[in-house]
C-alpha cells in the first residue's frame, strides 16, 4: 500500500506538468475564470494500483509460493490498462475540441454515449478468457444461483460495462471521484478483508493509490481525473469484485451509483451531473426541479458550493457503504 501511495503523491505533480506540456487540459467549469488544468489524471492513478498489484504477485509468488493468485491478478491488470487506455483515448477527443466556454456550458465532446459501453466492453475480455470467478453467486434477496457459462460470457461483460460507466456518470466535481473511491474501496476492501476474499488487495492498493491522489483532485483541483479515473475505478470494482466472489457486496456498497444509472436513464442518458455557476459561487441544477443526479438533488436541496456538494457526495458514499456492511454482515440481505 505505501508503494501505490508514494508513487502516485510522487508521481502526480511531475507527470501534471508533462500532461499539460503535451496540450492534455480539461476545463474546471465549475471555477468564475475556468481554468485550464491538466487532465487524464487516471493515468497517474493507475500507475501507483499497477506499481502495488505488481509488488503484491511478485511477493505472494516468491516468498509464500502462492502461484493460484497469479492468472487473475494478471487478468485484473490487464482489465486496469485496457480500460485506462480507453478513457485516455476519450480525454485526448475531448481536450482537442475544448477552446471555450459560452454562458458557462461544457461545451466539450468526447467519445459518443453509444461507444462508451462498446469501448468498455474490451476491458472485461482478459477476465472472460481466464474464466476468472465462480459460476455459483450470491443475489441479494434471492440467494445462491449456479449461472453456468452464462457467468463468463454474459455476467462478466455487464458487470465490466455496467460498473465502469455508472462510475463514470458521477463526476465533474474536483475530488468527488476521488472522495468517493477512497470510501467504497476501503469499504469493500474491509469486507474481502473479514470473509477472506483475495480481493482485499486489490481494493486496499486502490484505496492507497487514491489517498495519495487526493491533494491534487480536492478542491480546488490542481489536475482533473478525466474518464481515465473514472471508467478506471469502475473496473477495479469489477474486477475484484468477480475474481473475489463477493459480487453482493460489491452491488449493495455501490448502490449509490446504480441510482446514478437509473437518474440518468430517466433522461436517456443524456443528462450531466455539472451545475450552473452563480455569481456567489454556488451551484444550480441545469434542469431546474428535475433530477436526473445525486448532484441534481443536492443543488435543489439548498445553495451550495462545490466544495460542499462534493462533501455531501461523499457523506451519502459513506452512509450507504456504512449500511451496505451492517445489512452484509447481518444476513439480512
Amino acid at each position: 500500500m505505501s508503494v501505490s501511495f508514494l508513487t502516485t503523491y510522487l508521481l502526480a505533480p511531475v507527470a501534471a506538468k508533462y500532461l499539460r506540456a503535451a496540450g492534455i487540459i480539461g476545463l474546471d467549469l465549475h471555477k468564475k475564470n475556468k481554468p485550464k488544468l491538466a487532465s487524464s489524471g487516471g493515468v497517474i492513478v493507475a500507475f501507483g494500483i499497477l506499481s502495488g498489484l505488481f509488488l503484491y504477485i511478485g511477493l505472494e509468488t516468491f516468498l509464500n509460493n502462492n502461484t493460484f493468485i497469479t492468472v487473475d491478478f494478471l487478468a485484473v491488470t490487464s482489465s486496469i490498462l485496457i480500460v485506462t487506455f480507453i478513457g485516455f483515448l476519450d480525454d485526448l477527443n475531448i481536450r482537442s475540441r475544448v477552446t471555450s466556454t459560452k454562458d458557462g456550458k461544457d461545451i466539450r465532446i468526447g467519445v459518443s454515449q453509444w461507444m462508451k459501453p462498446l469501448l468498455t466492453l474490451f476491458a472485461a475480455i482478459p477476465l472472460m478468457v481466464v474464466n476468472a470467478g465462480q459460476t455459483t453467486i450470491t443475489i441479494p434477496f434471492i440467494g445462491q444461483q449456479n449461472v453456468g457459462i452464462l457467468y463468463p460470457l454474459l455476467l462478466i461483460p455487464i458487470g465490466v460495462v455496467g460498473s465502469s460507466n455508472m462510475v463514470n456518470m458521477l463526476a465533474g466535481f474536483n475530488g468527488s471521484e476521488t472522495g468517493m473511491a477512497i470510501v467504497y474501496t476501503l469499504t469493500l476492501g474491509i469486507y474481502a478483508f473479514v470473509s477472506q476474499s483475495s480481493a482485499y488487495a486489490i481494493f486496499l492498493i486502490t484505496f492507497a493509490t487514491l489517498v495519495g491522489f487526493l491533494k491534487y483532485s480536492w478542491v480546488p483541483a490542481k489536475i482533473l481525473p478525466g474518464d481515465s479515473l473514472t471508467y478506471l475505478l469502475g473496473s477495479v470494482v469489477a474486477t475484484a469484485v468477480i475474481i473475489g466472489n463477493i459480487e453482493k457486496a460489491g452491488l449493495v456498497i455501490m448502490f449509490p451509483f446504480i441510482v446514478e444509472g437509473i437518474l440518468k436513464a430517466r433522461k436517456k442518458f443524456d443528462a450531466s451531473s455539472l451545475g450552473k455557476l452563480r455569481v456567489d459561487g454556488k451551484l444550480d441544477s441545469p434542469y431546474g426541479k428535475r433530477i436526473y443526479s445525486w448532484t441534481h438533488f443536492w443543488m435543489n436541496l439548498g445553495k451550495y458550493s462545490e466544495r460542499q456538494i462534493v462533501i455531501l457526495m461523499i457523506l451519502n458514499q459513506i452512509l450507504f457503504s456504512v449500511l451496505g456492511l451492517l445489512l452484509l454482515w447481518s444476513k439480512i440481505i
